[in-house]
């Protein structure tokens, strides 16, 4: 059940406004939930910011922040085409249960002149690092900004960024921050689509083959459910190679199986292995995993 708060929803758009009003509400017996988007909210967000609802409690603070962050976008990448809906999310925010919302404008979070990073040197390499060498610098900066502003106890993600989640939470470590890290599940479309605000640039050709991405992770798990040993790993990811390339509109960018917390490569692949993958169709690229 949905809990009722604070009917009235506060939108801010500088630092100093939402860091006055979440000292007003600041007390160490009730908790402050930090939701972190880029907007152009869908279920998936609302799913996160009801689960920020439920951990806060009646008398805790959700804070829901919307910034399209221009540092994680790479050369020609959709920075300029990612929608921009503030009105219709404030709607949203509200009715899925937020006190605030923090909508910073650009210079709030890059003055003139910023020339300092948050760099994760390890997790951040792989998968979607090594396809977008620059993305996950832009995210550790700009989380660990919203954590400096907002202070939260605890900050919610979406499962489906799964390595992203991994290195938030390495950086929330190794920068001491005082924030527990709840990833919450992914939410999907009744095909199996993850939901994603960038499902909505696909044509009807592309978005009826984009479920191929759900298509692999079920291909992979049947067939370590078969399997009576561990399987290479290379061989498995010919085998969904092939699937992906069944879809004519379909690129792949990368198939990666990996150990869910450490994020290490895995050589054979069995029950508990970690799966990831990317496709693009057209200028859209959409990312995917599961636990096999």
């Amino acid at each position: 059940m949905l809990l009722l708060i604070k009917s009235i929803l506060k939108l801010y758009r500088t630092s100093d406004e939402v860091r006055c009003e979440i000292g007003i509400y600041r007390d160490p017996c009730k908790l402050v939930v930090l939701v972190p988007t880029m907007g152009n909210l869908h279920e998936g967000h609302l799913s996160l910011i009801r689960r920020g609802r439920k951990i806060a409690g009646a008398k805790g603070t959700v804070v829901v922040s919307i910034f399209i962050n221009k540092t994680q976008f790479g050369p020609g990448e959709d920075f300029e085409s990612y929608p921009r809906t503030l009105e219709r999310d404030t709607v949203l925010c509200r009715e899925a249960g937020a006190d605030i919302l923090f909508a910073p404008r650009d210079k709030t979070i890059y003055a003139a002149g910023h020339s300092t990073y948050v760099v994760e040197s390890r997790l951040a390499k792989r998968m979607e690092g090594a396809s977008r060498p620059t993305h996950f610098r832009g995210v550790t900066t700009v989380v660990a900004k919203l954590f400096n502003l907002v202070q939260p106890n605890v900050a919610v993600f979406g499962a489906k960024d799964w390595q992203q989640a991994a290195v938030i939470r390495q950086m929330t470590d190794d920068l001491i921050f005082s924030v527990r890290i709840v990833v919450a599940p992914t939410v999907r479309e009744r095909d199996g689509l993850a939901m994603s605000s960038r499902n909505a640039h696909l044509s009807p050709s592309e978005r009826k083959q984009a479920t191929v991405l759900r298509e692999v992770i079920r291909a992979a798990r049947a067939a370590v459910k078969k399997a009576t040993a561990p399987l290479p790993s290379a061989a498995l990811r010919r085998k969904l190679t092939r699937l992906v390339g069944k879809q004519s509109l379909a690129k792949l960018d990368y198939i990666e199986f990996f150990d869910s917390k450490s994020l290490e490569p895995a050589k054979r692949v069995s029950r508990g292995t970690h799966l990831a993958l990317a496709v693009s169709f057209g200028a859209t690229r959409l990312i995917d995993n599961g636990r096999l």
